[in-house]
């Protein structure tokens, strides 16, 4: 597994379930198409899987 994780809300929450919006929140992503870099842990991963549909992930 890499380093970091670079993480980018690629969808709007404006429909999302409210513990999919706190969930992007907490990942650091307050506006679309920004990027924030994570590290890699299984805790990150967890959040990313429950929020797959609304973000893109590479990692680095």
């Amino acid at each position: 597994m890499a380093n970091k994780l670079r993480i980018t809300l690629v969808k709007s929450t404006i429909g999302a379930i409210p513990k999919h919006r706190k969930t992007v929140e907490a990942l650091g992503l307050r506006k679309l198409n920004k990027t924030v870099e994570m590290p890699d842990n299984g805790a990150v991963r967890g959040m990313i899987q429950q929020v797959r549909h609304l973000v893109k992930v590479e990692e680095i």
